[in-house]
């Protein structure tokens, strides 16, 4: 099942908008042997620069890469015979026996471990806060907006969450929607349009969901979406950039570029011994 070649396979747990630009950075520097995992119904917002699209529309290209769900770890090759990086439904990572993978990247941003530990593969790296570096994941990268995004971490965790998200063009947690209660989220809007502060977003049954920032709606959950209370709902970006809502974020890339030191150095510390 697993192609022949000395690419090792890279399996990542979630496939939401960062996990995506960890893909991004891996495929792009050769590394193509991936795998995603990720749930049946995905809450990705920023789902036009998410390869967990492909859950519910078959394939999903993000800046020119695409990736198609598969129905089993035996479609891998296949997928990547074509080009295309392959999306498993396996929350629970059951497939990884199959698989076999040299690398596991825990991408699901859960903000704790959701069951991820170093028996994995080889080398097992976790995003952010939850992990911690020699214990249960082999690295932690870093991230946080910062100085530190994307900073490679060995020894200990990441910095803890803050539950306020980074600073973009002066906005925090303006910029983001969160539902105030659980109901059915619905919207008149789509990503890439423009909308005012206070202008209605959508609404979680019948309570209003309003914008708190002008500018551009980068991330948005799909009209009718189950929710819980502080479930995501949008992302408003105050840049008013609409091109950017169809590229992975600076946070994604800084962070697979991170990933992608820690996997070069366990390659060439390998080849070394």
């Amino acid at each position: 099942m697993i192609m022949n070649t000395t690419l090792p396979t890279i399996v990542i747990r979630g496939a939401g908008d960062l996990a995506t630009g960890v893909a991004l950075r891996l495929y792009r520097a050769g590394l193509r042997n991936i795998v995603m995992l990720e749930t049946l119904a995905p809450l990705a917002v920023r789902r036009t620069v998410a390869f967990s699209e492909c859950i519910k529309h078959d394939t999903m290209t993000v800046e020119g890469v695409t990736a198609v769900c598969i129905d089993s770890a035996n479609d891998t090759a296949n997928a990547w015979a074509a080009g295309d990086i392959p999306v498993l439904v396996d929350p629970e990572a059951t497939t990884l026996p199959d698989l076999q993978p040299e690398i596991v990247v825990d991408a699901i941003i859960a903000k704790r471990n959701l069951g991820t530990d170093m028996s994995m593969a080889p080398l097992v790296i976790g995003l952010g806060p939850g992990f911690v570096a020699g214990k249960d994941v082999h690295v932690v990268i870093e991230t946080m907006r910062g100085h530190h995004l994307g900073r490679v971490i060995t020894d200990g965790p990441a910095k803890p969450n803050t539950g306020i998200p980074g600073t973009i063009a002066g906005y925090s947690i303006e910029r983001v929607c969160w539902a105030e209660t659980s109901g059915i989220f619905t919207t008149a809007f789509n990503i890439g349009d423009t909308i005012g502060k206070g202008e209605e977003l959508g609404r979680v049954d019948n309570t209003p969901v309003l914008a708190k920032v002008d500018g551009v709606i980068r991330g948005l959950l799909r009209n009718g979406t189950p929710v819980k209370n502080h479930t995501k709902l949008g992302d408003v970006d105050p840049r008013g950039t609409g091109s950017y809502c169809n590229l992975a974020s600076d946070k994604a890339m800084a962070i697979g570029g991170g990933v992608l030191e820690a996997i070069c150095n366990h390659i060439f510390m390998k080849r070394l011994l």
